[in-house]
């Protein structure tokens, strides 16, 4: 068996055209558009390269190679691969015939910085009464869905609030690609896998959620909820697994809601959707949705906690914590803004005076929005 630090330099030494940017702590994402098109993002901004792979087939060589550093088929007939690079990266591959003008690669940069909830509070992510709140939400265990789109930070955020989970907690992490890092002392990373070349040996993220939930977790986390798993988590949520966290796509906090309902219909289980929609309203009930401004900093827009959902108008019902507020646009093109707090007491309180966590008074403090941010204009770094 070849040792994993000889695999290792052989992989990137298949990658050795972008090998500088993996080395550089400022890229935070490769795009590779075939062997002569490489995009890099610094700072939320895409740039052209002159970096080139010598053809096709070094590039699809590369993929390949990475194909068996993790242990994944790729091939004509198998044409996407996810994995990640030595240093935990993730990638993304995809392979013709589905890209004709491929292969295309993602590869979403690993940071060695632990992103703590002072460091983004430190970045104007969010603000430390923000921060308060999210630590009460995490301690209380309440449900927590990190929300956004692609390259908004979820990750990042959902590493960071997992610093407030107690260190006494059996935390139980499950992903498709490991991304997650929490740094917490008892903590079960759990990774599907794709059938082989056969169809064979899949284990979904469903399937190891069903197996968590007898492995006594305090706490179930999936890095990304994507499929039919979404209906099994929600009805955790709803039986007793309390501080369930979990990332998803989704660009405002109400299409996170609808995105989960999707989701839970491609579960194999049958259920009225009216019931669906009530476990749902009942089972999610913090929704933090992170974005990446105009400017390529990334933001923590809305704090909206879940109040259920409305049989009568057929709507869930939703209110806004914290708001991220902006004012204009300066001339260096950078999006000032800053999160405020509406003021409204969330209703999830009387569980967090029973884990004995308190909430910022500026949160429950009616006019906590001050107009005296209606004349910020600092420009903030992104995380």
């Amino acid at each position: 068996m070849i040792p994993a630090k000889v695999f290792e330099k052989t992989l990137l030494s298949f990658f050795a055209p972008v090998r500088p940017y993996l080395d550089d702590p400022s890229v935070s994402e490769i795009m590779i558009n075939g062997p002569e098109r490489i995009y890099i993002e610094r700072k939320g901004v895409l740039s052209l390269v002159n970096a080139r792979f010598e053809s096709h087939e070094a590039l699809t060589a590369a993929v390949c190679n990475l194909s068996q550093y993790v242990g994944k088929p790729v091939s004509a007939a198998r044409p996407i691969l996810e994995g990640r690079m030595p240093d935990g990266s993730r990638v993304e591959a995809i392979l013709p015939p589905v890209a004709p003008d491929g292969p295309h690669v993602s590869i979403r940069r690993f940071f060695k910085e632990t992103l703590t909830i002072a460091r983004l509070v430190e970045m104007d992510a969010l603000t430390a009464s923000a921060a308060e709140a999210l630590r009460a939400f995490v301690v209380g265990k309440c449900n927590i869905v990190v929300a956004g789109g692609t390259g908004t930070g979820k990750t990042s955020m959902l590493n960071a609030l997992s610093g407030f989970i107690p260190d006494g907690e059996r935390v139980v992490v499950i992903e498709d690609s490991r991304e997650v890092q929490f740094h917490k002392p008892h903590v079960v990373q759990l990774e599907a896998r794709p059938a082989d070349a056969n169809g064979d040996g899949a284990v979904t993220i469903r399937d190891i959620f069903r197996a968590t939930l007898r492995m006594r977790p305090d706490r179930v986390v999936v890095g990304e909820i994507r499929g039919g798993e979404a209906l099994d988590i929600v009805q955790a949520m709803t039986s007793g697994h309390g501080g369930c966290m979990g990332t998803l796509h989704a660009t405002y906090p109400r299409d996170t809601l609808t995105r989960m309902e999707t989701m839970a219909m491609m579960s194999d289980v049958e259920m009225p959707l009216a019931a669906m929609r009530a476990q749902i309203g009942s089972g999610i009930q913090i929704i933090v949705q992170v974005a990446r401004l105009e400017d390529g900093s990334r933001k923590v827009t809305h704090v909206t906690e879940v109040l259920g959902f409305d049989a009568a108008t057929q709507a869930y019902l939703l209110q806004d914590l914290y708001v991220r507020r902006y004012f204009g646009r300066t001339n260096d093109n950078r999006v000032p803004s800053r999160l405020v707090a509406t003021g409204v007491m969330p209703a999830c309180k009387p569980q967090l005076d029973q884990h004995g966590v308190s909430l910022p008074p500026e949160l429950v403090r009616r006019g906590a929005v001050d107009e005296r941010f209606s004349n910020e204009v600092e420009c903030h770094a992104s995380f």
